[in-house]
């Protein structure tokens, strides 16, 4: 019997790899539900390719067009947070796949692991924002936490059949960004085509900021703290260019597990909508004959100072990561939007988590609560520049 997948998300780029992977896979898969937020034009062409049972659009002014671009849907068409939310928890789904960027994941995922439901989860932001409290529930009820990111579905790989007390540390590997080569005091004068260019990686523009600031790696420490049980001081950054490591587990004998691959989504995205299983695919082998070396090294912590907000976030716990998620959304978005500068992001970020006053063990309304005032103390610092140019 064929796999019933939801994507939500499935316009931006993990969405787009998920339906890849369908289409790969026609005798394995078949897609439930999709969900889009604003691209309306791209969710009614996969809506007619694949014929879904429901599709949710997020932003409801969008609504109204959805239909008139599919005047001959047969299934339901659900319409912003809530509709988001109820096609998470869509009846005989057998995997959902979280896709969404940034907070507006949080409350369709915490819905799904209510329902005990299997998640493949692209959004590290949930587990940042509010990991504590998505673990406690995803025991509660018996869901199961795939992860998406090709780092944290290589630590999860490396894991398989381990037990956690006996993992010395998780060696986390990043290509480094597009700025890895970059010397810090070019950094005022890099252009945002500069900033985008990611030497490996073709991703969202927002994760592909995150990625040049070196936030990614932040954030994916306190995913990892929070999605395998280890202490912050277990985590540790390796920059390797070439991206084939995605990462590896060291455990107390010394022995090393790792797990390499392709750079291609596809490939953690398939693992997470085949587990426990794998399939074949299409894709090409690595060749490590051609490949000759893979490099490794230290972070430049002092050049990329985000690096350092994501040890502090996971040791402090409760509220603060939630804070440094929000006010890293909100300085990326004022970045793309040409409303401030690439140099100023890290020290925003910093300005704004040493202002938060910390709740140790939030509930999901304190979380929601610290995620929009970082984001209003960004607005703030960032009001008066509109008419006088940057401070």
């Amino acid at each position: 019997m064929k796999k019933r997948i939801v994507i939500l998300g499935s316009t931006g780029s993990i969405g787009v790899n998920t339906l890849k992977v369908v289409e790969d896979h026609p005798e394995e898969f078949r897609v439930a539900g999709l969900s889009a937020q604003t691209r309306v034009e791209e969710l009614a062409a996969q809506a007619k390719a694949f014929k879904p049972e429901w599709i949710a659009v997020g932003e409801a002014s969008r609504a109204d067009a959805l239909r008139r671009l599919l005047p001959g849907f047969e299934g339901r068409i659900l319409v912003g947070e809530e509709g988001v939310t109820e096609l998470a928890v869509m009846e005989g789904a057998d995997r959902v796949i979280v896709a969404i960027t940034g907070a507006a994941a949080l409350k369709p995922v915490l819905a799904a692991v209510a329902k005990g439901r299997t998640l493949g989860l692209a959004n590290k932001e949930t587990l940042v924002m509010a990991g504590e409290l998505v673990m406690e529930k995803a025991k509660a009820f018996s869901a199961t936490l795939l992860p998406i990111d090709s780092e944290h579905s290589a630590i999860f790989q490396c894991l398989q059949g381990q037990p956690r007390q006996q993992v010395r540390r998780i060696l986390l590997t990043t290509s480094g960004g597009p700025l890895r080569e970059v010397p810090a005091a070019e950094f005022p004068r890099l252009t945002k085509a500069q900033v985008m260019d990611h030497p490996r990686w073709k991703m969202g523009p927002k994760i592909t900021v995150d990625s040049a600031t070196m936030m990614n790696k932040a954030l994916e420490v306190v995913e990892a703290v929070r999605l395998f049980g280890v202490g912050v001081d277990q985590v540790e950054i390796l920059v390797h260019p070439e991206a084939i490591v995605h990462s590896m587990v060291e455990f107390i004998d010394g022995s090393v597990i790792a797990q390499l691959g392709i750079t291609d989504m596809r490939l953690p995205i398939q693992y997470a909508m085949t587990y426990p299983g794998r399939l074949s695919n299409s894709l090409p082998a690595l060749d490590l004959v051609r490949l000759k070396s893979l490099t490794f090294e230290a972070p430049d912590r002092r050049k990329f100072p985000c690096l350092e907000f994501g040890v502090q976030a996971a040791k402090s716990g409760g509220t603060m990561s939630a804070v440094l998620n929000a006010a890293n959304e909100a300085c990326v978005r004022a970045f793309l939007s040409d409303g401030l500068p690439f140099v100023r992001i890290p020290s925003l970020i910093e300005s704004v988590l040493s202002r938060h006053r910390l709740v140790p063990h939030p509930t999901l309304e304190q979380i929601l609560q610290a995620d929009s005032w970082a984001h209003e103390q960004v607005r703030r610092e960032l009001a008066p520049v509109s008419t006088g140019g940057f401070r």
